[in-house]
């Protein structure tokens, strides 16, 4: 398999995992939010500034259908790390 068929199809693959399998994460809390809860030191948490970011909460701001929001963020976390690698690989390559 040829690098840039091996990259095609890690795209595609990430692009499904991160639009479909994302509807079914689980809605319990995470690892540090239990743990949090757990203890009881929650209730002193704080809202970060980017709580209010347009992909805040792993959910599209705009977007009011519960699954199409969170897979369209999924998508875009994936377009958006992929143009950063890209953009890596294109400045740190071997000349020859």
């Amino acid at each position: 398999m040829t690098t840039r068929r091996f990259a095609a199809v890690a795209l595609v693959v990430s692009l499904l995992v991160a639009g479909v399998l994302s509807w079914y994460a689980s809605s319990s809390p995470d690892g540090l939010e239990h743990v949090a809860q757990s203890t009881g030191f929650a209730q002193t948490a704080q809202e970060h500034a980017t709580t209010v970011g347009p992909l805040a909460d792993y959910e599209t701001k705009g977007v009011e259908e519960g699954r199409l929001s969170t897979g369209l963020a999924g998508v875009l976390g994936v377009v958006a790390t992929g143009l950063v690698m890209g953009g890596l690989l294109v400045v740190l390559r071997r000349r020859t």
